[in-house]
């Protein structure tokens, strides 16, 4: 396992407070001497149990071995076992040797939205087990829990309180009067932003940015800050090792504004780090923020990220807010040029991504429980070539979810689909090379510069769920099918099945991945030119030398290659086949959605 510059080491108490009483100060103003007296007093009553001991080494945040799998707490249903449990099980034994991380997606009781509407933020859905399970699973694995911080069920005890004027929850909410002009509040959803309430008072309107049974919260009431900071320590304590900070972009709200990304909401994210920071050094923030990359990449904390030719040494930056995002642009961009046969435009993309810091990464994905945003495409593709996707997920048995513009006008949203059905066919229609495509868009996450998180419904190629759609009136539903134990052991052991197919393919490239140190986060990537029908990628040169080159053919017919001309290297100095082993024989061509994995050791690097 390669050493890692991203590291971790205590924040201490008085290097917290620096950094914590600017952020209180931009928030609330004369309040600031009250809010850091509170939150020190919440930071000392955990301090027992999370803080580390005075001298402890510093902590790597990652390396190559990191690969984690995003799943629901029931995904998988055993009898006799609580969802939970037969998860855990299921992890333990078939992927306790390729997977170091879990993201557990809401399991708390909820109202709606398929737990991202939280009744009870300190409980764990009984449904699905108790807090001993989530102990269980994030003692065998990092595991990664949501704060829901943006918005609560109107099942919550908080709301139950600001319904009948009672603290804490009277002063939990956003009371706006319906004549307000909100005409700039950019909107990721088409229902209507303010919801009537029938309280004590009479009518009030609330602010609700994804649903009426999701009201948003009001963390211009430090109250709030303060509850989930509360909340965010006990999940540490239960063995949390990352926080995904769900809808963060949306989180501060001032009328005349757009809403979303604004500084207050950037000072609370940088607050969470500083906290993570001094009491529990090596836990990762992530933020999750489905809109355009450089708005995306934004949650870093850094100004100025250059291209990715520079290095550390031109630009000694300090990250201060997320030490992970997530690639959004990734999947449609993908999702486009394994339909259109067309690399150009993500090898662009890809080529455009600065060059971070020890402490940033990203998170890379194709598919996860939400749909494939759309947003992420703009600035990237041209309409017409959106609009074409949409049309080509449609006649695969996708749909497509809508958002509300400022004009009254909606637009699409994201594209709900299995990222197995979306890889059907090309704009040609449907063709035999599915599971090739598959497997090909797999092989490419995975090569990217960053941590892999892989959706079950990928490793299990599931088809899109309709039956559950027509049972939650949900789109996203589709893609979140909840497997019996049982049903998909069989689909395991059986041949010739795509479920087995595709989850001993991606095992197999996973356990290959997680030995090679050039698929390190912090190693370096850049994009070999070549034919727009290939997509070359180098990882590395690591010190010693060695680098990867990952080879995607991304058209359904053969292309021809010559690795002189992609990267001339030294003729005694051969190249080896991780995915087939052994030494790579040159071939003059690359078949139909092939990948390439060829590693070298050449002489180490001297600076001069």
């Amino acid at each position: 396992m390669t050493r890692s510059p991203s590291s971790a080491l205590p924040l201490s108490a008085d290097a917290f407070i620096t950094r914590a009483r600017p952020l209180i100060e931009l928030l609330y103003g004369p309040r600031c001497d009250e809010v850091m007296r509170r939150l020190m007093r919440l930071v000392d009553a955990h301090r027992d149990v999370l803080t580390p001991q005075d001298g402890a080494e510093a902590v790597d945040l990652w390396s190559e071995r990191d690969q984690w799998v995003i799943l629901y707490g029931d995904s998988i249903i055993e009898e006799g076992r609580t969802p939970l449990e037969a998860l855990d099980d299921f992890l333990e034994s078939h992927l306790s040797e390729v997977i170091s991380g879990a993201h557990v997606l809401p399991f708390f009781p909820w109202s709606s939205d398929d737990g991202f509407s939280v009744i009870h933020y300190r409980e764990v859905n009984p449904s699905l087990g108790d807090w001993q399970d989530i102990r269980r699973l994030a003692s065998h694995r990092d595991l990664m829990v949501d704060l829901v911080l943006n918005h609560a069920s109107r099942e919550s005890l908080w709301f139950a309180d600001y319904l009948g004027g009672s603290l804490p929850g009277r002063d939990f909410f956003i009371e706006m009067d319906p004549d307000t002009d909100l005409s700039d509040v950019v909107r990721p959803r088409s229902s209507p932003l303010l919801v009537p309430v029938a309280t004590r008072r009479g009518v009030r309107h609330l602010w609700a940015t994804f649903s009426e049974d999701q009201i948003d919260l009001n963390f211009a009431n430090p109250d709030v800050l303060l509850e989930f900071i509360g909340i965010l320590l006990f999940y540490l304590e239960q063995g949390a090792r990352v926080i995904r900070l769900d809808a963060i972009a949306y989180l501060w709200k001032r009328p005349g504004t757009s809403c979303i990304h604004l500084p207050e909401t950037h000072a609370v994210v940088k607050l969470l780090r500083a906290l993570v920071d001094h009491m529990a050094p090596g836990t990762l923030i992530i933020t999750e923020t489905n809109v355009p990359h450089a708005e995306n990449i934004s949650y870093f904390g850094l100004s100025g990220t250059g291209s990715s030719s520079q290095v550390y040494e031109q630009q000694p930056l300090v990250p201060d807010e997320a030490h992970l995002v997530y690639q959004f642009t990734l999947p449609p961009l993908l999702l486009h040029t394994l339909t259109s046969g067309e690399a150009d435009t993500l090898a662009r993309w890809i080529g455009s991504l600065p060059y971070l810091p020890p402490g940033c990464s990203y998170l890379n994905f194709t598919a996860s429980h939400d749909g494939i945003g759309v947003r992420p495409l703009e600035g990237w593709l041209e309409p017409h070539d959106i609009d074409a996707l949409m049309t080509l997920m449609q006649r695969f048995g996708g749909f497509i979810s809508m958002r509300s513009q400022a004009d009254g006008s909606d637009s699409p949203y994201e594209l709900n689909i299995t990222w197995f059905a979306a890889m059907s066919g090309t704009r040609k229609g449907p063709d035999p090379w599915q599971m090739e495509r598959f497997l090909l868009s797999q092989n490419l996450m995975l090569a990217l510069k960053g941590i892999p998180a892989i959706y079950l419904h990928c490793l299990t190629a599931t088809q899109n769920d309709l039956e559950g759609v027509e049972h939650s009136g949900r789109l996203r539903s589709i893609n979140r099918k909840r497997w019996q134990r049982e049903q998909l052991e069989e689909l395991l052991a059986s041949r010739h099945t795509p479920t087995r197919e595709v989850f001993h393919a991606l095992t197999r490239r996973l356990s290959i991945r997680k030995q090679e140190p050039c698929f390190h986060p912090d190693a370096g990537q850049r994009v070999i030119p070549s034919s727009s029908a290939l997509l070359v990628i180098e990882r590395g040169p690591l010190e010693n030398g060695r680098r990867l080159l990952a080879i995607h053919n991304v058209t359904d017919r053969r292309q021809p290659l010559d690795l002189d001309t992609l990267l001339p290297v030294t003729p005694d100095t051969p190249w080896e086949d991780l995915l087939e082993g052994g030494v790579w024989e040159p071939q003059h061509s690359l078949a139909p959605y092939r990948t390439l994995w060829l590693v070298q050791q050449s002489s180490p690097i001297t600076n001069p």
